[in-house]
């Protein structure tokens, strides 16, 4: 006679189940753990960066400045940053990158049950202060590059004062004033009012501008007179060709002048101040690196 036998599997379910929510809480411990790092190290690189602008602002002028800015926004931000973690190098000219290393431990959570107490994280970000292919809130008076204080011995010279002549200047009906929007120098003293007080309010490549042939000047004094005491960006033209409102000046790059008076006499008129080094807003060459040096800087990430 045969008997039948049943195994009693119990005890194997409460294994499987053991086994199952160890697992899951292996992924429980990865899945918040690793998010956790990720976001360390997501911190870690808006420190970087931050830090990386912070001591751009400075170059390529002040390599010491950039590095003590660099630090104390590091420092301010999150921190991670130490002096041998900033350096400045010569890019594109001399003293013109910073290069920032942000570390951060990264404690662990549940993966501490799986012995692992955390990870070290770094990023690293550079920055440089390059001269710029276009530029934002430019005025509208140009600059000869002959000018005395930007191609005599020794220049660009800076913070020395001097006297910008804005009158009849080499071709028949041009008197300085340029017409950034190209519209045949058909623009109103309104509106060139309006670029003096605030910069024309778009970016502006390197190239040929419209000379504006009207001698305004006397028009122009309220808006100039705003602008006393603060730094105004011209561009700066290496030939001017034709005549009129058909007269095309080439730009060639941009200069900060510190405006600290103004006269305006009919067909002539003065600014005088002086040439100033200054970061401005504005878009670097990514190819180029020959443009013209005269002081203005524009700051960007490179890495």
């Amino acid at each position: 006679m045969s008997r039948l036998s049943v195994t009693d599997e119990s005890g194997q379910a409460i294994l499987v189940t053991v086994l199952f929510l160890v697992v899951l809480c292996g992924c429980v411990a990865l899945v918040m753990d690793v998010g956790s790092w990720y976001r360390e190290q997501r911190q870690a690189q808006a420190t970087a960066d931050s830090a990386a602008l912070a001591g751009a602002q400075a170059l390529p002028a002040d390599p010491s400045k950039g590095i003590a800015l660099a630090q104390q926004y590091a420092d301010s931000n999150g921190g991670g940053v130490d002096g041998e973690d900033i350096a400045v190098t010569s890019d594109w000219e001399p003293n013109d990158t910073i290069t920032v290393d942000a570390k951060r431990q990264a404690t662990g959570f549940f993966s501490r049950l799986f012995s692992v107490a955390g990870v070290n994280v770094s990023e690293t970000a550079a920055a440089r202060a390059g001269v710029p292919q276009q530029a934002y809130g430019v005025a509208p008076i140009v600059v000869n590059k002959a000018h005395p204080l930007l191609s005599g011995p020794g220049c660009p010279c800076f913070d020395t004062e001097t006297t910008l002549p804005l009158g009849k200047d080499g071709a028949p009906g041009a008197f300085g004033l340029v017409d950034l929007s190209n519209s045949n120098g058909t623009v109103g003293t309104s509106t060139l009012s309006d670029w003096v007080q605030n910069g024309y309010q778009q970016y502006l490549s390197l190239g040929e501008y419209d000379s504006d042939p009207g001698a305004k000047f006397n028009a122009l004094g309220s808006a100039l007179g705003d602008r006393i005491g603060t730094e105004l960006l011209f561009p700066v033209y290496d030939s001017l060709d034709g005549k009129g409102s058909n007269a095309q000046y080439d730009v060639i790059g941009w200069v900060a002048f510190h405006l600290d008076s103004f006269d305006g006499n009919g067909d002539n008129g003065t600014l005088t101040g002086y040439f100033t080094r200054v970061i401005w807003q504005g878009i670097q060459s990514k190819t180029n690196q020959n443009l013209p040096d005269f002081g203005v800087y524009s700051v960007s990430l490179v890495q």
